[in-house]
């Protein structure tokens, strides 16, 4: 809340806001959920109750995703972290080659982790443009016998995003979907596993979801712990020890939500006219900068940079002052960041507009 005890515009990259109705819909259900006399929070994991919810929360996802039969949906911890390991560990063997995409930050991580398990093939690398393009369909070969090829299809940080799923032949295709997952239409089948942690569009931290290909289950190392064991858990309903119930059950009321708001279609609808208001803006702005490629801009992270970057400072302060919190970019990169993702409305992004506009006028 801000002074006025009215909800903020919450730009925060992670964990980032959610639908007002959803927060609203738990608040009323806090202390008594569905009649139990019991918090969500207080019910056993084991019981009919919330392994009913559990199996709700799935049948959501995979009607707004159309994720069919052919895939396990598994909903563990650790986060997206977690299956930078998890990864390697279930599609590879020691010796193999695992090949990547290194687009920003989060490729890089998920590279120095999957290092440790395997031989790592970095097929295009766009560091020498700070991370503000992305490999051009075409300019790189995925090899045949890879265990896998991971591309992050949008990275926070440098708010770049692949308009399609990179083509990797027979070999199967991994991508981290944490930051762009229920956005828009995904084409499922064309991927062997997608994992996203749930703390951007999907809920609260402290959830990960994966949708992983049966035929690729069954191929976990000896050494991979149990938890992390896809074939394990998709044998147990992703429930071998207790899983994040709070988390499960928001994800369950945030799907209804994308339900009842036009499904990925209209979140894609929603999301494009967010982002082309914002970078309108911004282009035609003096003032302000994105230093993206704009083939590969991101709907979900603008990055942008002022004429000055003395003034980032008192932007950030006057911006939460207004109502409008958490703009400022990564420690790693500086300037803004603006998280748009799904919960956010477009009065949010025209209300920051408005802000910026008035910044310039005041401090161009």
């Amino acid at each position: 809340m801000n002074n006025a005890g009215m909800r903020v515009h919450n730009f925060s990259a992670g964990p980032a806001m959610l639908p007002v109705e959803v927060l609203e819909q738990a608040q009323t259900e806090l202390l008594d959920w569905g009649g139990s006399g019991m918090s969500v929070m207080e019910v056993s994991h084991r019981g009919k109750a919330f392994v009913a919810c559990a199996a709700q929360t799935e049948a959501s996802l995979r009607e707004v995703m159309g994720i069919s039969d052919d895939y396990a949906c598994l909903f563990l911890q650790g986060g997206a972290l977690g299956q930078f390991a998890a990864a390697p560990l279930n599609l590879s063997v020691a010796g193999d080659t695992i090949a990547f995409l290194n687009t920003g930050d989060w490729s890089k991580k998920a590279i120095a982790e999957a290092r440790k398990y395997a031989d790592v093939a970095v097929l295009a690398d766009t560091a020498d443009s700070s991370f503000t393009t992305l490999p051009q369909p075409g300019s790189y070969e995925v090899p045949a016998d890879a265990a896998y090829l991971h591309y992050t299809p949008n990275e926070t940080i440098r708010g770049v995003e692949f308009q399609a799923v990179p083509q990797a032949g027979a070999v199967p295709v991994v991508a981290d979907m944490s930051s762009t997952i229920l956005s828009r239409p995904v084409d499922v089948d064309a991927h062997g596993v997608i994992y996203a942690g749930a703390q951007k569009n999907m809920g609260p931290s402290g959830l990960v979801v994966v949708v992983v290909r049966r035929d690729l289950l069954g191929r976990a190392r000896p050494e991979t712990p149990t938890v992390w064991d896809w074939t394990v858990q998709a044998g147990a309903d992703s429930m071998i020890n207790t899983p994040p119930t709070f988390s499960l059950y928001l994800l369950g009321l945030v799907l209804d939500w994308v339900k009842g708001n036009g499904g990925l279609a209209g979140m894609a609808e929603r999301n494009k006219a967010k982002a082309a208001l914002l970078y309108s803006f911004i282009d035609a702005s003096p003032f302000y900068s994105n230093p993206v490629d704009p083939a590969y801009r991101s709907w979900m992270n603008v990055p942008f940079l002022m004429a000055s970057p003395d003034l980032d400072k008192q932007f950030v302060a006057e911006a939460a002052a207004a109502g409008l919190t958490n703009l400022g970019g990564h420690r790693s990169v500086g300037g803004m960041r603006a998280s748009i993702y799904n919960a956010m409305p477009l009065e949010g992004v025209q209300a920051l507009v408005d802000f910026m506009k008035e910044f310039e006028r005041t401090h161009g």
